[in-house]
């Protein structure tokens, strides 16, 4: 898929300085954080950083503040199904740098391994991942009669940005990444819209994403042109606030977390004002990622429950909009193939692959080399294929997972 820079807007330019921040962290922490991020960019981090920080995020109080979500009373079980013999897979996982990878079929585990001194117990942060749950969390809006529909205006919702680029932007346009609003993603230039977000002071009273992207000025027509930015997840994230008076964390917890069967506590950063980074954050264990792919495979319904409007996912998982890539498209915030799979995506390697043809999710977190602009994202593409490929060698030759 095409090289692009999917850094989080919200905590890339805030620093870690050396302080009283470190008695706030308990043992394991110390000793995970033996080298220290001195900048303000994760871009800038050196490999051994990343290492320690993406397994700490919600520790590093002078990072960013977070909220916790709770779990599951009555986990979801993931028994175990036969192992998956899969043909060069340490090789792979060390050339991924690989921190966790969970692989379910038919709702059991056929492959799990860690690395980089990280384990089945570890919060792992998401990056762009949470992007996916933040859409899916407007599927459960509507359901809840909170947000009316996909073509309502979203000033409805954030009456702060009435009078600016987003006045006649539609939900779905939103979702979509369609809005026509000018963003620049490049966090490698330091006049990008996310550089100076970080470093804009909000107006007094308004949420920082909402300050600063209703001064954006129109590029496109609404509905016309794929251009990604996380400033508008963030966005997203808002609107759902917004929209059922409840934090992102919260409305999280009570709509996916609990109702899908989330086995441990979860994090969700949070932004300069206060709210949820709605693009990015959320820290949680490898196996409770896998489990929100079978939310997914389920259409949305767990424990009787229907949490999204009957076929929601349908929509969100199947391309919507052209991203100008042979075989891909997007959805409602996720990265969609031509074959009916579907993936959350996040820089260094945080993944969850969803294929409803074979019952297959493949979940992951790694620290790439480079954001995505090395040699992993394409080896990753081509382990995908390599499952699939297996599975369906099983299944033609009469050897069903049991």
């Amino acid at each position: 898929m095409r090289k692009r820079t999917l850094v989080l807007a919200g905590i890339a330019a805030v620093g870690i300085a050396a302080g009283g921040w470190y008695a706030t962290l308990d043992k394991e922490t110390r000793g995970l954080l033996a080298a220290l991020p001195t900048n303000r960019d994760v871009l800038a981090w050196t490999v051994p950083q990343r290492d320690d920080a993406f397994r700490a995020m919600d520790r590093i109080t002078l990072l960013a503040d977070a909220r916790t979500i709770q779990p599951s009373a009555q986990p979801l079980p993931l028994p175990e199904g036969r192992p998956l013999e899969i043909p060069g897979v340490d090789a792979y996982l060390a050339a991924q740098r690989s921190a966790g990878l969970v692989i379910l079929q038919d709702g059991k585990v056929r492959f799990e391994r860690y690395g980089l001194g990280f384990d089945a117990k570890g919060r792992w942060t998401s990056f762009s991942v949470a992007k996916s749950f933040t859409s899916t969390l407007v599927g459960a809006a509507i359901k809840d009669g909170a947000i009316k529909s996909l073509e309502d205006n979203i000033s409805l919702y954030i009456p702060d940005l009435r009078g600016s680029a987003y006045d006649g932007v539609s939900v779905r346009q939103l979702l979509t990444m369609s809005t026509g609003v000018r963003w620049n993603e490049d966090y490698e230039d330091p006049n990008s819209d996310v550089s100076r977000f970080n470093n804009a002071e909000p107006e007094p009273g308004m949420d920082a994403t909402v300050s600063y992207m209703r001064k954006l000025p129109r590029a496109h027509p609404p509905g016309t042109v794929w251009h990604y930015s996380t400033g508008e997840t963030n966005l997203i994230g808002v609107l759902v606030s917004s929209a059922t008076k409840k934090p992102l964390a919260q409305y999280l917890q009570e709509k996916i977390w609990q109702p899908a069967g989330m086995e441990a506590p979860a994090t969700w950063l949070l932004g300069k004002t206060g709210h949820e980074i709605a693009g990015c954050c959320l820290q949680a264990e490898t196996r409770d990622f896998a489990r929100f792919g079978l939310f997914v495979l389920a259409g949305g319904a767990a424990r009787g429950q229907q949490i999204v409007p009957p076929g929601w996912f349908a929509q969100a998982t199947s391309k919507q909009i052209d991203i100008g890539e042979p075989g891909h498209g997007y959805g409602f915030q996720w990265w969609t193939y031509d074959d009916g799979s579907v993936a959350a995506q996040g820089i260094f390697g945080q993944g969850i692959f969803i294929d409803p043809k074979r019952h297959l999710v493949i979940a992951s977190n790694a620290d790439w080399t480079r954001a995505t602009k090395g040699p992993e994202p394409e080896a990753r593409e081509a382990f995908y294929k390599q499952i699939q490929a297996l599975i369906d060698a099983e299944q033609a030759g009469g050897q069903l997972p049991r």
